[in-house]
């Protein structure tokens, strides 16, 4: 995954801007920690800016993205922490589990050197609902193979409360689902290449074709017309946070 965040994390920072209310989640989840670690951080989005925190990313490219007033970055992974058992308050990681090569070993890592709670955002697979599959089946397929399983979270990690994440129709943050009320931002290859699954399916090309003559006909519009008045919605993201 290093390599492929090599390719993925150019023009990652301008596609995949925080938004302020999957912020706030994670924010909240963190309660009154102090002191942060910040797993698979990538540019640094969502990192606390009112705590000491520190972050951890393989990809270079990405490491070279991250602003000047981010916080200090050690290149390394999740499943070989180079910190002390107990070194932070809390620690969190933002869609990135699911890239891990060990993932059982990663989040044991990170409850390792974690005095208090884990913060994990990531997606249930067994969630069924987003359109965008309708058009390309593999993606829900390679979230089979690729997400953990929510009880996998507890069996790892201990006790969990597990939130949903409701995704808001303008949200900022260009991951999977972010565009599920601007059907058309998906037919932007640019758009596409900040998102990893497009990596990881094969040629989408006929699948946006299909949906760029739905786009065109207005048949989109009358097949999801339930989705078209609403500000948010709930698209298999999970906030998992540990329990003390």
């Amino acid at each position: 995954m290093r390599a492929l965040y090599d390719s993925i994390g150019v023009n990652y920072s301008d596609l995949r801007k925080p938004d302020a209310r999957i912020k706030m989640a994670i924010s909240n989840a963190l309660g009154s920690a102090r002191t942060v670690l910040n797993v698979g951080a990538g540019t640094g989005s969502y990192e606390p800016t009112d705590r000491s925190v520190t972050a951890i990313e393989p990809s270079i490219e990405m490491i070279r993205q991250r602003a000047a007033s981010a916080a200090p970055v050690i290149r390394s992974c999740a499943e070989n922490l180079p910190f002390d058992d107990n070194s932070f308050d809390a620690s969190m990681a933002v869609l990135t589990v699911h890239h891990w090569t060990d993932k059982e070993k990663g989040l044991k890592e990170m409850r390792r050197v974690t005095r208090e709670q884990v913060v994990i955002l990531t997606f249930d697979p067994l969630y069924r609902g987003f359109w965008l599959a309708d058009y390309i089946p593999e993606l829900v397929e390679l979230d089979d193979v690729q997400m953990p399983r929510m009880t996998e979270f507890e069996a790892w990690l201990g006790p969990v409360e597990t939130t949903p994440v409701q995704i808001p129709h303008d949200c900022s943050d260009g991951f999977l689902a972010a565009y599920w009320r601007r059907p058309a931002a998906y037919l932007d290859p640019t758009i596409r290449n900040a998102i990893s699954c497009f990596w990881a399916v094969d040629n989408v090309s006929a699948a946006m074709q299909r949906l760029a003559k739905d786009l065109d006909s207005g048949a989109w519009a009358q097949r999801y017309s339930e989705l078209l008045d609403l500000d948010e919605h709930d698209f298999g993201y999970r906030l998992v946070t540990t329990k003390s």
